[in-house]
């Protein structure tokens, strides 16, 4: 399948300069969302795995199911401000700003293999950001998913783990 097919790409969003990917059409389809985690678990299945992060916020679209098939929990990293209780806050560099994320401290990842996944990687801000989350309380990051990987970017040099992608975007 030619997922680029459901990928929308919209000029200057959210800031001037920024070709964002939409991936609402892909989301519209099912055979398209199907391909994704399907493809998804065909790489974690061989691991042993107890929770998929979610990153704020389309990186929950995927988690959720990923955990659901696979038997295993999900939880969210969010936005700062988003998520309510205690948490734990960390900032990070976007490609266009700075912004923060959080962790609820009430989750026990302590020697726990957790798998990131997003639907973009670009700089590696925020999935560097969510496994130094993760570590710090303890986690382990097994590795991370992305449905899309800006490659000129060299965003995969930022993380600690390896990233799988399914669609690669050089420009």
């Amino acid at each position: 399948m030619k997922l680029k097919d459901y990928i929308e790409e919209i000029p200057d969003f959210p800031v001037k300069g920024i070709l964002f990917k939409d991936i609402s059409p892909l989301l519209a389809n099912f055979e398209a969302m199907n391909y994704v985690k399907t493809s998804f678990i065909d790489i974690i299945k061989s691991y042993n795995v107890d929770y998929i992060a979610g990153i704020d916020a389309r990186g929950f679209l995927f988690s959720t199911l990923l955990a659901d098939a696979l038997g295993v929990g999900s939880f969210m990293i969010r936005k700062e401000g988003k998520l309510p209780g205690k948490v734990m806050t960390k900032e990070y560099n976007l490609e266009y700003g700075t912004s923060k994320m959080s962790i609820k401290k009430n989750i026990n990842l302590k020697n726990k293999n957790t798998i990131l996944v997003d639907d973009l990687l670009a700089t590696g801000g925020t999935l560097k950001c969510a496994e130094d989350l993760i570590n710090i309380t303890g986690g382990n990051v097994l590795f991370s998913l992305a449905v899309i990987e800006l490659t000129n970017l060299n965003g995969y040099k930022n993380l600690n783990s390896k990233v799988y992608s399914l669609v690669k975007y050089d420009d």
